[in-house]
């Protein structure tokens, strides 16, 4: 733990571990802080992937596995592997697959998501919920999502920002730049949610970050805020010509 007033940063080799001292509470947090809303959000980008028989998607950042096991559940045929840089998530990923049954079709793996251990075109699809604006060298990891994913696959990133604009922007800026590390650090006990609050506030806008997806050889669908651009859900494919539809 940091003191009072010391600035965090994301560790730069993405070793996972300011991740690791939030873990135990990290579910509980993002109900409270979100309202409940980010289980929506996982489901809406799940359906954005657009999936065919039998996929296999990799959930990049899966953190306690929330993500893999709605594509697991919304897709029963699929093979999910899930990677994250905590060992702590993934332990409490890991009890939340046996609880539910889900052991044999959701692997966990710890890497990084800046190098990640699969063949070109391997995965059928790829995801990464709220992670993204934590991995140190963001064009990496996308260009690491576009090599690993077949040509044409999805590739869904969920994402918080502040907006910038609108009747909700102030009261949403409010709400990342004051409730957020307030609470989070009451609840938890933990000054990482202010690195959190902080790294919200500094994400590029919608249409910047779609601009680096392009130039990580994505092909960008879709950008769709939501819940007033709290939240934005960014849909690409892996080169090519995009396939499928948006629901």
């Amino acid at each position: 733990m940091t003191e009072p007033g010391t600035e965090l940063v994301a560790p730069a080799n993405g070793s996972g571990q300011m991740f690791d001292r939030i873990a135990a509470r990290y579910d509980a947090m993002n109900r409270v802080l979100s309202f409940g809303l980010d289980r929506g959000w996982r489901r809406r980008t799940v359906r954005a992937l657009a999936l065919g028989a039998a996929p296999r998607v990799l959930d990049l950042a899966t953190g306690t596995g929330d993500l893999a096991i709605d594509i697991a559940r919304m897709h029963p045929d699929a093979h999910v592997i899930g990677l994250d840089p905590s060992s702590q998530m993934l332990a409490i990923a890991g009890t939340k697959l046996a609880k539910r049954g889900l052991t044999g079709r959701i692997a966990l793996v710890r890497g990084d998501a800046q190098r990640l251990p699969y063949r070109d075109g391997e995965m059928d699809a790829a995801t990464i919920a709220f992670g993204i604006r934590n991995v140190p060298d963001r064009p990496a990891a996308l260009r690491e999502m576009a090599r690993v994913v077949r040509r044409g696959g999805r590739i869904a990133i969920l994402e918080l920002g502040e907006p910038r604009q609108g009747l909700m922007a102030r009261a949403a800026r409010f709400h990342t730049r004051h409730v957020v590390p307030r609470l989070g650090a009451l609840l938890s006990g933990a000054r990482e949610y202010r690195y959190l609050q902080r790294s919200i506030a500094a994400f590029p806008p919608s249409a910047e970050f779609a601009q680096v997806m392009q130039a990580a050889d994505l092909h960008v669908i879709e950008v769709v805020p939501l819940t007033f651009g709290v939240c934005t859900l960014y849909v690409a494919s892996s080169g090519g010509a995009p396939s499928g539809t948006v629901s």
